[in-house]
């Protein structure tokens, strides 16, 4: 069985290690925070002191940081992934980063014979928790041939999308997706309660019908709850919508819809609520 290196365990790291160990790979670690380290020990990782020793020892790395930068450090900075990995060993980085950054990272990598594969993911807390994630690739498919079964350890729905960067590109689609219908979600049980209409009964109407989504089901209760637990930070919303509009700027295009979701959790993060989910945008709505 594939050894794997796992750097990133935050919301969404943590809980797709944990499955990758009950699965029964030997997984291996780096992370800073002295309470992760003592959770994931217990269950069973194997701890290191850096990117560069943890690469020596595994076949397969994933990295599951909030950003860009964050990517390129653990992976091309000192004491890295880079500087570490054997010929032949996998990266897949399933964060939300520049699909420019990541062919240029790819190319990086290649040259010191290892691969890459961009993969993303949706599904939040939840789907990593379960495992249901649904997981972006991009890259060669013989490669993902070879990590199929990790893969299919923390989703239930691994796709394809295309060459290096295509699965940050459908990411940032699927963002674009989420951000423009929680704005709608928000607006629709707006006007439901200035209108003196139970806003509950509109969106337990609604999910029985052609407006039914999981944005719907999941941030809808959210708002009418007024509970912004975090599934997934406004912050990290917010910086993967500028990647989207950054990736609609390179393509010429303009995206009113998109640039309205994107002012929406702009405002949210600004007024201080930048950990909170971003179905928060709801709070923005009511003011």
């Amino acid at each position: 069985m594939q050894k794997i290196g796992f750097i990133g365990l935050g919301i969404m790291g943590k809980p797709m290690a944990l499955n990758l160990i009950k699965a029964g790979f030997p997984v291996h670690i780096y992370v800073r925070r002295a309470e992760l380290l003592r959770e994931l020990t217990e269950a069973g990782a194997t701890a290191h002191a850096s990117s560069k020793e943890l690469a020596e020892q595994v076949d397969v790395i994933i990295t599951n940081v909030p950003a860009t930068a964050d990517v390129e450090e653990v992976l091309l900075g000192k004491n890295s992934v880079i500087h570490g990995a054997k010929p032949g060993a996998i990266v897949i980085d399933m964060s939300t980063i520049s699909a420019s950054a990541t062919k240029r990272i790819a190319a990086q990598l290649e040259s010191k014979k290892i691969e890459m594969l961009d993969a993303p993911v949706s599904g939040g807390e939840k789907g990593a928790t379960e495992g249901t994630l649904t997981i972006m690739v991009g890259g060669k498919a013989t490669v993902l041939e070879k990590v199929q079964d990790v893969l299919n350890t923390m989703g239930k729905q691994v796709t394809l999308i295309g060459d290096h960067g295509a699965g940050q590109i459908a990411k940032a689609c699927n963002q674009i997706i989420i951000a423009e219908t929680i704005v709608a979600v928000s607006e629709a049980l707006r006007l439901a309660e200035a209108s003196g209409v139970d806003a509950a009964k509109v969106r337990e109407a609604l999910l029985g019908g052609f407006a039914s989504s999981r944005v719907l089901e999941i941030h809808g209760k959210r708002m009418l709850d007024g509970d912004y637990k975090p599934g997934f930070k406004a912050n990290l919303h917010r910086k993967d919508m500028h990647l989207a509009m950054d990736q609609a700027h390179l393509a010429n295009l303009t995206l009113p819809g998109a640039t309205y979701a994107m002012k929406c959790i702009d405002r949210l993060v600004m007024k201080g609520h930048s950990e909170l989910d971003s179905s928060a945008v709801h709070i923005i709505a009511e003011e």
